[in-house]
């Protein structure tokens, strides 16, 4: 009898520790493993001229689509759900970043869950993705978040900027890096009201980089300094597909081949060209494939960087970015 209690004692303790190192410690092991990236001189902006030991630490997220109550099962939701929030707040925690942005979809079934349930995944999404108080939270929307651009509704969209604090255009400047967040919806190019308003913003937004580049006489129109700023949105930019994407976590094949559709898995080549004119940005960030993916931009000097999902629903390797700024 003895034996016997041993046995099952010995058992349940081995259980308890399996069940801490892999829902717990595991998340530090691995994530201790990463640090943040070395500034490379080398790749300065050339405006920016303080010296190294400045500089902005951010975290990046895409795509974490909390499941709502028609797609998913609870346990599935359950599941994923514990996933990324003790990944996110183990980051959080072993990283410290000053700054968090999410680049859209952080809702799965946003575009069409009544406002009660909107209310609940805001109460979730605060949980799950809380921050201190010291540290800065960004968001931009998604498709799965408002709708894709010819089912946005304005409710639903005025709803979302409400609870996100996100707007068509906005710009941050943090620590002297310039931070330029767009709706990818509002790009569609065809005078709707949201569409309008975002193109008036980001025409304001260009006016402002290029008075403070310029050192015009409109100091009501300048920022306190000029760099170029980082660009994130939610739709990559223009490409025909993920072929020429080799990062580590990019598409599988044979999903690579798939051609890309313009306003549906990226943006259209007429927006794509429009922001680069317009911002001129150094960086951009993006998400929406799932996928990683990292190339240089079609006009400029600089890269653009799609985020893969930050879900295990979405992909088998789930990431986020750390990005250190020079300001």
């Amino acid at each position: 009898m003895r034996i016997f209690l041993s046995v099952i004692i010995e058992a349940v303790f081995l259980i308890i520790l399996l069940f801490t190192y892999c829902e717990f410690l595991i998340y530090y092991i691995v994530q201790i493993q990463c640090g943040w990236p070395e500034l490379d001189s080398l790749k300065a902006d050339p405006n920016i001229t303080s010296s190294l030991d400045e500089h902005l630490k951010v975290v990046i997220l895409a795509d974490i689509h909390l499941l709502g109550s028609r797609h998913g099962h609870w346990f599935d939701k359950l599941r994923r759900e514990w996933q990324m929030y003790r990944a996110f707040q183990t980051a959080l925690t072993i990283h410290k970043p000053e700054v968090v942005f999410v680049l859209g979809d952080l809702l799965d079934e946003g575009s069409f869950c009544s406002d009660k349930e909107f209310d609940y995944y805001v109460d979730r999404f605060n949980s799950l993705f809380g921050v201190p108080d010291d540290v800065y939270l960004y968001m931009v929307v998604g498709n799965h978040d408002i709708g894709f651009h010819y089912a946005v509704q304005k409710h639903r969209k005025q709803r979302f900027d409400t609870a996100f604090n996100t707007s068509g255009v906005q710009l941050l400047t943090l620590k002297g890096s310039h931070f330029v967040l767009v709706n990818s919806i509002a790009l569609e190019g065809d005078g709707c009201s949201f569409c309008y308003s975002a193109e008036v913003q980001l025409a304001e937004i260009s006016k402002k980089l290029l008075c403070t580049e310029k050192h015009c006489d409109l100091k009501a129109n300048r920022l306190e300094k000029y760099s170029r700023p980082i660009l994130m949105q939610h739709y990559p930019l223009f490409r025909e597909s993920d072929e020429q994407c080799d990062d580590f976590d990019s598409a599988p094949m044979p999903q690579k081949r798939e051609r890309f559709r313009e306003k549906w898995e990226c943006l259209s080549k007429e927006a794509t060209y429009q922001l680069l004119k317009q911002i001129k940005p150094r960086l951009v960030l993006s998400g929406h494939t799932h996928h990683g993916c990292t190339r240089n931009l079609a006009l400029g000097n600089g890269i653009e960087i799609t985020m893969p999902s930050f879900s295990w629903r979405n992909k088998n390797n789930p990431n986020y970015a750390l990005v250190r700024l020079r300001f």
